[in-house]
């Protein structure tokens, strides 16, 4: 059953009369852990977009044709569907060993995408390196929750997320010098020295003292394994159908139509059935929604995401099919972006950790992420350098300045003992809107394309740009290819397709700023309260020396 839990407003009591800023462990595990899991954190980040620019040599290489957009698809559904199950599961089986097993799922997807000999194996290899991915990211959000109080765990969750921040940032660029340099699959094998380096330094160091006398059947009972497959159903088709919906089915197709309300139907019967009582620990518990502000904050997450990922996928169109750059020289500009957030993420932990005030941080992260998307909105073939680096500059400050303080607005009215369930809650609308957050633009994208393509006199141009096939021919080669007088043309559609990508987009942020109002300040708790915290210092050797037994979830 969804036993009920304290209120928000006793918990919130409870914490009012800590006046002092408990101390919290800090010695050389604690800061060890942190780094191990910022580098499986900057590995699981760089595979969100790592193959945005390596994506030409890929489809070159293997000729996947249509099925080039699951490379990128497969990954964020199963990162997506996966992340509450892998919160539940480290409620039921402990912190540690799960990690373990997400970042060995994470090797083995790279190792099968770096040696793929087709289509098809290299979309495994990615849909299992999207479970890694996500599982990672979630079950360091979880252990971090576990190492820091509430109050001062935004100062340490901005150096994971700012990382996180970073490698997204980064991998657009990273993928192009790969791939330029060497050959596309090392930028999948990259990821297995030091992905099995981080399971070394985490197997030693990641020792929790939580304890569970439980068998495994009774372990395994504990499982929400209708819940978890409902909504990984829905997730699935709902995704299935933004694939090929404006590009292969046209969105009134029934096989757009019929998939997504099949999804959603889902969604509807996921929380028909978490909240009717009959599983006794549903891995969304009603309770997590029980407070206006974490509606409004998950809400807020959702958009937040969605922005983000806007800005990712689309920015690298304007530098190749506008500005002409190379793949490698759009992943450089696009480095004003990774340099900003992880600056806007570190200001904003301090200002929460100094003052605990949410609202008035995530107002001013959305106000400048609107005014940063109006900006891009201004890119045209004759934007500078100045110009579109300040714009990525007041963009990518905003996001990063909201990333980390979402998580602990929604954990502050949830009890400690919810904190895996709540953390792998927002993990998942995080990730679901990361998904939105490619669609919806592609769809605005693609329909200004076909509005305009009448534009474009070559007769060959404008047929390979028509029907949703300007993004994948988005490069400087393509546009090169024709006389002067197309290139002029098809620069020009590109300007139109980006500006009203880039407006709707602000109309969503400034939609979130307007939700900010509605928020509520919840005191945020200054102890620590949990079963999984890091063993004590005492048994630091002995754990050591019997590594190998196991010891420890």
């Amino acid at each position: 059953m969804d036993t009920p839990t304290p209120s928000a407003k006793d918990r919130v009591s409870d914490g009012e009369v800590e006046d002092a800023d408990l101390d919290f462990e800090r010695g050389f595990r604690f800061w060890t852990i942190i780094i191990g899991l910022g580098i499986t954190t900057l590995l699981a980040s760089l595979e969100h977009t790592v193959v945005t620019t390596a994506a030409p040599y890929i489809l070159q290489d293997l000729d996947m044709k249509e099925n080039f957009i699951w490379i990128t698809n497969a990954f964020f559904v199963c990162s997506t569907a996966l992340t509450p199950l892998f919160g539940q599961l480290c409620d039921i089986f402990g912190r540690r060993w799960v990690f373990l097993v997400i970042l060995a799922i994470f090797n083995l997807g790279s190792g099968i995408c770096g040696g793929a000999t087709s289509g098809g194996m290299l979309i495994a290899g990615r849909a299992i390196q999207g479970a890694g991915s996500g599982g990672l990211v979630l079950t360091v959000n979880i252990i971090v929750s576990d190492l820091c109080p509430l109050r001062k765990r935004s100062q340490y969750m901005a150096v994971i997320l700012g990382i996180f921040g970073i490698g997204v940032a980064l991998g657009p660029f990273i993928g192009g010098a790969i791939a330029e340099n060497t050959t596309w699959r090392w930028v999948f094998y990259i990821n297995l020295p030091i992905g099995g380096l981080s399971m070394v330094v985490m197997f030693l160091f990641l020792r929790v003292s939580y304890r569970d006398d439980r068998s495994l059947a009774e372990k395994l009972r504990r499982i929400d394994i209708i819940g978890n497959a409902i909504l990984m159903a829905g997730t699935t088709s709902i995704l299935y159908s933004l694939t090929y919906a404006g590009t292969i089915h046209p969105w009134s197709s029934w096989h757009t139509l019929v998939p997504l309300l099949l999804g959603f139907i889902g969604f509807g019967l996921f929380v028909a059935f978490e909240t009717s009582g009959l599983v006794s620990e549903p891995v969304m518990p009603g309770r997590l929604f029980h407070h206006r502000t974490s509606i409004i904050v998950l809400i807020n997450t959702f958009l937040n995401s969605t922005i983000y990922f806007w800005c990712l996928f689309f920015l690298p169109v304007f530098f190749q099919a506008v500005s002409l750059y190379s793949a490698s020289r759009t992943g450089y500009s696009l480095l004003p972006q990774a340099v900003a957030g992880a600056p806007g993420a570190m200001l904003a932990a301090i200002a929460l950790s100094r003052w605990g005030k949410f609202k008035p941080i995530h107002f001013v992260g959305f106000g400048l992420t609107t005014l940063g998307a109006g900006l891009l909105s201004l890119l045209d073939e004759d934007t500078s350098i100045a110009e579109w680096a300040t714009f990525q500059i007041i963009a990518a400050l905003g996001i990063g300045i909201i990333i980390d303080t979402l998580l602990p607005a929604f954990q502050a009215p949830v009890a400690e003992a919810d904190q895996a369930a709540a953390t792998s809650t927002w993990g998942f609308v995080r990730a679901f809107g990361s998904i939105w957050g490619v669609a919806i633009p592609a769809v605005i994208f693609n329909n200004r394309i076909d509005e305009r393509v009448h534009t474009i006199s070559d007769p060959v141009a404008r047929a390979l740009l028509a029907g949703g096939g300007a993004y994948q021919q988005a490069s400087a080669s393509f546009v090169k290819q024709f006389n002067p007088q197309v290139q002029g043309e098809i620069r020009a559609l590109y300007v139109s397709a980006l500006r009203r990508v880039f407006w709707i987009g602000a109309i969503f942020s400034g939609l979130a700023v307007l939700l900010v109002l509605m928020e509520k300040e919840v005191p945020l708790r200054k102890q620590l309260q949990t079963q999984y915290g890091i063993e004590k210092e005492e048994k630091d050797t002995e754990n050591l020396a019997g590594s190998g037994s196991g010891s420890g979830p």
